[in-house]
């Protein structure tokens, strides 16, 4: 067993969650009833005083909290930003994440950021130097590491691999963990043609901690992975599909625009709740307060 796989079991489960954003602060906030832990975009809150702040204090007195990062250009080229990285552990140690996240993809390119997550090409080169920063990445943290498969919506040039090999290439050279978006398995699925259930069946799915469910919108050629819309029976019944084969230590919804009344996004909360609690995945309730695993 790997070391990431021997931590994976001492992670604390921490159930059903939701993101922390601005727009609905105030009742996720007051919501601890039907919410058991909350994720933020760190770099919104690394440093940061007045509202963000004290936003920040109070859902960590009240909540579990972990990071979801879009800055760290794992897949790119240029050096891995070290002020970022002091930058990140200085607030997951603020707040006590037992893991912290990010993409498998690049943001960066010879310095400019690109405010998009782009998808690097699938070939082995770009796997070891992926793997390769991951692995640099999570000693400096000195946490858990995890990155999310991603929506794409072209086949990047120079690609040799598919997805399911290139993201387990990754992972065992820098044994971290996968967070599993079933939402963007679902996109890609039908953007690309292929069978989302053969793509799961083929992931190294004992290293998925933490899943993230969505909805997404359509055009008149592809679907869109907007964090916009309802989620959609297909994408619960993928969620359904990993929890019967693999154990996870927490969910969460992503909703990040387009918000409908708070009462929905607690309607799908407690649907996916239904979902973990028939596969007997992890305890309800949240936990308050979790130690976190060293990597």
């Amino acid at each position: 067993m790997t070391d990431f796989l021997t931590n994976k079991a001492k992670l604390p489960d921490l159930g059903i969650g939701l993101g922390l954003r601005r727009e609905l602060a105030e009742e996720t906030l007051a919501s601890s009833a039907a919410i058991d832990w909350l994720e933020l975009v760190p770099e919104n809150y690394m440093a940061i005083g007045g509202r963000a702040r004290a936003r920040l204090e109070e859902a960590k007195a009240k909540f579990p909290l972990v990071t979801h990062g879009v800055n760290l250009s794992i897949g790119a080229s240029d050096p891995l930003n070290r002020d970022y990285l002091k930058d990140l552990e200085r607030l997951l140690s603020f707040v006590d994440a037992p893991w912290w996240s990010d993409h498998f993809c690049y943001t960066t390119a010879g310095g400019a950021y690109m405010h998009d997550l782009l998808p690097v090409p699938l070939n082995m080169e770009a796997a070891k130097n992926m793997a390769k920063r991951a692995k640099s990445a999570q000693s400096f943290i000195g946490r858990p590491m995890l990155l999310e498969n991603i929506s794409y919506y072209m086949a990047m040039p120079g690609s040799t691999m598919d997805e399911v090999d290139f993201l387990s290439e990754v992972m065992e050279r820098a044994d971290i963990g996968l967070l599993l978006d079933v939402n963007n398995v679902y996109v890609n699925s039908i953007n690309h043609n292929f069978d989302p259930y053969e793509y799961l069946d083929r992931l190294p799915l004992e290293r998925v901690v933490q899943i993230h469910i969505a909805g997404h919108s359509r055009t008149d050629d592809m679907i869109i992975d907007t964090h916009g819309a309802a989620i959609i029976e297909p994408v619960f019944e993928l969620l359904d599909y990993v929890l019967k084969r693999t154990e996870v230590k927490a969910i969460l919804l992503e909703r990040d625009q387009n918000y409908p009344e708070f009462s929905e996004i607690l309607a799908e909360l407690k649907q996916i709740r239904s979902i973990a609690d028939k596969n007997k995945v992890m305890p309800s309730g949240n936990s308050k307060r979790v130690k976190s695993v060293s990597a």
